[in-house]
């Protein structure tokens, strides 16, 4: 492939490919992303290419392994163009079928198709299952329809068309301020406006500048970033270079997790191949602007997610934030201005630049524009990725597209924002999804984690799992962080353990506003924050647990004990056999009984016991009933003493 050295030539040669390509030749597209993999995709798409050659359908019928369209509960997915027939949960062994029913004879396989778990109702189309109908997938869209590793694949979906029109059309000053019109704020975070930090860097004096792509999604839960390297790598790259002729950086990188192989690798060949092309090089497609991008794969701390210790990490020194005396779009990466943006937010520049502020701004709130991806995961029906407006409600997010509650359960929280977001409860259902909305209901946009809670969930232990993770990430560099969070994981520990005292409360309310005003970076002050929601909205918990010693939630180990029924045992001896430190006594035909020094408190038995019988109980703060008379249980002791 020779340079395309103009922007006409770049129009040229894409009619030309869109001239090869049928739109009505069938395309089978499988996911691909590490989700589905981890299904066995990999086998699926071995199947598929074997089938069609065996069927003599290479000519004829297209496949391609494609990125994440977000139905992740349901993979590996496969949809089928034209016709956009969506396919869940295939294995290999369905493909002969769906070859010759589908793809030859169009004839739809229900049980593969979405089927609705109420009212029995199915959706053939992806468009049609709820989970896709009430998102606006502007981001997540191409996901299905692109091979990620070929960029003719991107160029026939309108590639690279926004960098031809932003070099040969618009000088760097529109660009900026079309950014600026549109009010993209940052997707990674804060939500600072992006445009208001390039033009800080682009009127910064010093000359050299860089651009930076933000991919150290260390978040529990969070996968946002992951599925956009991974299906659409060159829309990120795309916005990149876009961002550097605005500003007037020259060089630009992605600090990507390396935990991510798949998108390492994927951003990794999205690079060779626009450097072929002649997007990335010298004299991009005639217009005089050199461009070069940079790939650093980070070591996992959760620290360098923050901007000045990403910076740090990549001149090549251990991650840790710095005060920001001056903001790192003046003096960022080596003491020079630097625009850091994370993944979603760069993949979005492209679609403005192509479609104008006005219509990016027509979607959102006033203060939030556009759409937002969220991995929306945890104790809900339909977990996977979605692609929603901001302003959508929580119940919309939760109840339309993620399906509800699974189980018959009740909703208690919805934590986002990652670790250092907060947990919003059932009476802020209908709060409206954006940045301003949620900073005020004591949580945070963040990256766009979103982890549902039903009524089994201990918010007393969500707090403690969360601080104690951040205690464990905290680089160490300022005390306040350090120490504070470190105090706050071991009252927090005491509490969800029935050692709770009076007074914990109120230290862990001064330990969290001394780490929110004197810490040194964002992630120190925003780290208090799961304690502080949940005692915000959840208090009543604490003072149970503190105070009477019990778990409402019946989730906390050590304040729960497991007793069997004795009208209900069936003396079916499952329990007893699959009992894993052997502190169940009892027979056949002989009531079962829970040995309670010796049991640990890990739930099989409940588990386990067959729902005939349902005769296991779990309680917490409250004396075991006796299961058999007392001089029963004492012949029982003496005999398995002995």
């Amino acid at each position: 492939m020779a340079q395309l050295e103009s922007t006409e030539q770049l129009e040229r040669y894409r009619k030309e490919l869109l001239s090869k390509r049928d739109p009505q030749k069938p395309c089978i597209s499988i996911c691909a992303g590490t989700g589905c993999l981890a299904y066995g995709a990999d086998d699926v798409i071995e199947a598929f290419k074997s089938e069609i050659e065996k069927q003599g359908l290479i000519a004829t019928v297209d496949t391609k392994g494609c990125g994440c369209p977000g139905f992740c509960e349901r993979g590996p997915v496969v949809v089928l163009y034209p016709g956009e027939i969506c396919y869940l949960g295939v294995k290999p062994e369905d493909v002969p079928e769906i070859i010759s029913q589908t793809v030859r004879d169009s004839k739809i396989i229900d049980r593969l198709v979405y089927t609705d778990p109420d009212s029995g109702d199915r959706a053939p189309k992806e468009a049609e299952i709820p989970f896709y109908k009430h998102q606006e997938r502007f981001l997540l869209s191409s996901n299905s329809k692109i091979d990620s590793k070929n960029i003719d694949d991107y160029l026939a979906i309108d590639g690279y068309s926004a960098l031809a029109k932003a070099l040969s059309r618009m000088t760097a000053e529109e660009v900026l301020e079309e950014v600026k019109k549109a009010n993209l704020r940052g997707r990674g975070g804060g939500g600072f406006p992006a445009g208001r930090k390039w033009e800080g860097a682009r009127d910064a004096s010093e000359k050299i500048k860089y651009v930076i792509v933000n991919a150290d999604e260390g978040d529990p839960g969070a996968f946002m970033d992951r599925a956009l390297l991974e299906g659409n790598p060159h829309s990120i790259l795309e916005g990149l270079i876009i961002g550097g002729y605005a500003i007037g950086a020259h060089e630009g990188y992605v600090y990507v997790r390396h935990e991510y192989p798949l998108a390492v690798e994927n951003i990794n060949i999205a690079i060779e191949q626009a450097k072929e092309y002649g997007f990335l090089g010298k004299n991009i497609l005639g217009s005089g602007f050199d461009f070069t991008v940079k790939v650093h794969e980070g070591a996992g701390a959760f620290v360098c997610g923050e901007s000045s210790a990403l910076m740090t990490a990549l001149e090549g020194r251990v991650g840790e934030p710095r005060p920001k005396y001056i903001r790192s779009n003046v003096k960022g990466l080596w003491g020079r201005p630097s625009v850091l943006n994370n993944v979603e937010t760069w993949a979005n520049v492209p679609m403005i630049i192509n479609r104008g502020a006005d219509w990016f701004t027509q979607f959102g709130t006033d203060g939030s524009k556009g759409t937002k991806i969220f991995s929306l995961v945890g104790k809900i029906t339909n977990t996977g990725l979605v692609e929603v407006p901001m302003g959508i409600t929580l119940r919309d997010v939760i109840y339309k597209i993620g399906g509800g509650i699974p189980n018959g359960k009740k909703f208690k929280a919805v934590q986002t924002g990652g670790p250092s977001g907060g947990c919003i409860p059932e009476t802020l259902l209908d709060l409206e999804v954006d940045f301003d909305e949620l900073t005020e209901a004591g949580s945070m946009m963040g990256s766009g984690g979103m982890i549902v809670m039903d009524e089994d969930t201990c918010m007393v232990d969500v707090a403690r799992y969360f601080i104690h993770f951040l205690t464990e990430e905290s680089c160490g560099k300022c005390v306040p962080c350090r120490e504070g969070l470190r105090q706050m994981d071991r009252i927090l520990t005491n509490i969800t353990r029935g050692m709770g005292k009076e007074g914990d409360i109120e230290t862990l309310e001064e330990l969290s506003q001394l780490a929110k005003n004197a810490s040194l970076c964002e992630l120190g002050k925003s780290a208090p924050n799961p304690f502080l929601s949940t005692l915000r909205y959840f208090r009543d918990e604490y003072e149970v647990h503190i105070k009477d010693k019990r778990c409402p939630a019946l989730s906390c180990k050590e304040l729960i004990s497991y007793y069997i029924d004795p009208k209900k045992c069936g003396a079916c001896m499952i329990c007893l056999k699959k009992c894993p430190v052997d502190a169940i006594d009892g027979g056949k035909k002989k009531i079962h009984v829970i040995d309670q020094d010796t049991c640990t408190n890990c739930g099989t038995c409940l588990e386990v016991c067959p729902a005939k019988f349902d005769a296991v109980r779990k309680i917490s703060g409250e004396p075991v009933p006796p299961s058999i008379p007392e001089g029963e249980r004492v012949i029982r002791r003496k005999k398995k003493e002995k």
